[in-house]
């Protein structure tokens, strides 16, 4: 029917069509008060007026004002002809159903109200039954009930759209939700990728360098750096092993449990540049309370990030210091280098994703990350964290 509406609106008017036919048989004033069918038949002009209201109504759902305007004229006609009186009044009332249905509110109620009292004043007034027949009163209840039932009709279509609107927007806004959870999760596993491969790859490369370097005149010093590279890989390997874990499905095996790095590690991780060739200063000063545990894994890559970046970047005989101080409501991370014996090497335009992945990190907890070259020489790194 939906696919179709006119040819559904063809078969409600033939169906109009014969029921008028049908009632236009019937006299309603037979013996003792009780209707009789088959004592009166309907005129010629009466069946063409049905006939016509009913080929109206094909059109009713494409122009529904014209399709009633068309329908109250007809029935006009046949109210003031005289007897017997055909029920043409039929097509009125489905036009006018078919307005309420797809108009507003107000426009039903004007136009109910018109088409009401048009037609039940025409046949009260100019018509050839007393104005007190039920005939007039059979119009003016069969306009009343088509109009409510319209209304009603598209007041529950709206509601249904509503509510069909209101579920797509809702479903809508649960994959966005999931997408963006999706990318933010996709990010910091990103970043947590980017900081174990990079420092540890880095400090591999270093101490691979230094070993090629002494193998032939120092082998015992050779030996040491080839040994700080199985244990950089061994904790890349180690690290990587735990980020890969949070990909894991249900089902599959378990994931490394132990706990994710922090400021309570990092001396070791301070350890690693040293022995790298990289003189590293620590000052640690957070108080009694404990750090959040996402602020503490934070502030550790931060500072890793950025030791890494002084290995890579920095020219020989470079020095760093890194200093953790709760201030306030706040713990600022700073991260120094002299910058060497060399002039640092220039960063590519924009930073890297190292850059980046500390300042998303603390821009996600609320805080700030600056990192820029010191005036004198160096470059300096300073993060500051909600506490």
């Amino acid at each position: 029917m939906r696919a179709h509406p006119l040819a559904t609106d063809a078969v409600l008017a033939f169906g109009a069509f014969v029921a008028m036919v049908v009632g236009s048989f019937a006299d309603p004033h037979g013996p003792h008060g009780q209707p009789t069918f088959g004592t009166r038949t309907p005129e010629p002009f009466s069946l063409l007026l049905m006939l016509l209201g009913a080929v109206a109504l094909v059109f009713r759902r494409r122009q529904p004002r014209e399709v009633l305007a068309v329908t109250c004229g007809l029935s006009l006609l046949e109210l003031t002809t005289g007897e017997p009186r055909a029920p043409v009044a039929m097509c009125a009332v489905i036009a006018l159903y078919t307005v309420a249905a797809l108009t507003d509110r107000p426009t039903t109620w004007k136009v109910g109200l018109l088409t009401m009292a048009g037609l039940t004043g025409v046949a009260m007034l100019a018509g050839p039954l007393p104005w007190y027949a039920q005939e007039n009163i059979g119009i003016f209840a069969w306009t009343g009930m088509a109009a409510a039932a319209g209304d009603a009709v598209r007041s529950r279509r709206a509601f249904v759209d509503a509510i069909r609107e209101r579920a797509e927007r809702a479903e809508r806004t649960r994959e966005e939700e999931a997408r963006r959870r999706v990318a933010e999760e996709r990010l910091r596993i990103a970043r947590d990728l980017h900081d174990v491969v990079a420092h540890h790859i880095a400090l591999v490369n270093v101490q691979a360098g230094v070993a090629a370097h002494v193998m032939d005149k120092r082998p015992d010093q050779a030996k040491e750096a080839l040994a700080h590279v199985r244990d950089a890989s061994r904790s890349a390997l180690n690290e990587l092993r735990a980020t890969v874990g949070l990909l894991r499905q249900s089902g599959d095996p378990e994931a490394p449990t132990e706990p994710a790095p922090g400021l309570a590690v990092l001396d070791e991780l301070a350890d690693t540049f040293r022995h790298a060739g990289l003189p590293v200063r620590v000052m640690v000063e957070l108080g009694r309370e404990p750090l959040a545990a996402a602020v503490d894994l934070a502030a550790y890559r931060v500072i890793q990030e950025a030791l890494t970046n002084v290995r890579k970047h920095a020219g020989p005989g470079v020095k760093a210091e890194v200093s953790v101080v709760r201030v306030g409501p706040s713990v600022e991370v700073t991260v120094l280098d002299d910058g060497g014996d060399a002039p640092t090497e220039p960063a590519s335009p924009g930073g890297g994703h190292g850059l980046l992945g500390m300042r998303e990190r603390a821009t996600a907890l609320g805080g700030s990350c600056f990192a820029g070259p010191r005036f004198g020489g160096g470059y300096r790194v300073h993060a500051i964290l909600p506490a």
